[in-house]
């Protein structure tokens, strides 16, 4: 596999990385395409298949891993299952763009340490674990014992930060929009600058 760049983006559930994301994405200098992953969950609220995840069963996924299809893949939950598909790197650096990701740490971290040159890993931390509870109660998607295991996971979660390229604080968005598109560019044109040399 050999194309563009990967721009992973991870986070706790509620750290606002997805809003993050999407911004980047209407940015159209840094030429992104966005890395829709596979999961073996049902869609939530106004979820779409293709578009905001590749729903397949869990026979589907599992089959796939053995067949080595999946770039990274984690069990979040128990048969819960998120991976990123070879295949859909393949077609976006087709496209002669550049690749982001929105998924977990464990996933981030793993598509690092495979593309350690090509890959910029940025973790989005929240303010704090009380303000991550009050993001995610306010979405109202979720029942409070699926929010209290996102809040177990998040402190997991947070500790794994050092070890991501840089680490952005969520608490002004503004800030983070600013932080995260000059990473993004930075990420980009480095290595454009040096195939020019």
């Amino acid at each position: 596999m050999k194309g563009g760049k990967l721009i992973v983006f991870s986070a706790p559930s509620g750290s606002g990385k997805t809003t993050i994301v999407r911004h980047l994405l209407e940015q159209e200098n840094l030429n992104l395409e966005f890395s829709i992953s596979a999961t073996s969950r049902a869609p939530r609220g106004d979820e779409k298949d293709g578009i905001d995840y590749y729903f397949i069963s869990l026979e589907q996924f599992k089959k796939h891993m053995k067949q080595g299809d999946f770039l990274e893949w984690e069990e979040v939950y128990r048969d819960n299952f998120y991976g990123t598909l070879k295949t859909e790197v393949e077609r976006i650096w087709a496209m002669g763009k550049n690749v982001i990701f929105d998924i977990d740490v464990v996933g981030g971290l793993r598509i690092k340490r495979k593309f350690p040159e090509e890959t910029l890993a940025v973790f989005v931390r929240p303010p704090s674990v009380e303000e991550l509870k009050i993001r995610l109660k306010k979405r109202k998607t979720e029942s409070e014992e699926k929010i209290n295991m996102r809040i177990a996971k998040a402190s997991v979660e947070m500790a794994t930060a050092p070890q991501f390229d840089f680490i952005i604080e969520n608490d002004i968005l503004e800030n983070a929009l600013a932080e995260a598109e000059n990473l993004v560019e930075r990420h980009i044109h480095k290595t454009i600058s040096s195939e020019e040399e």
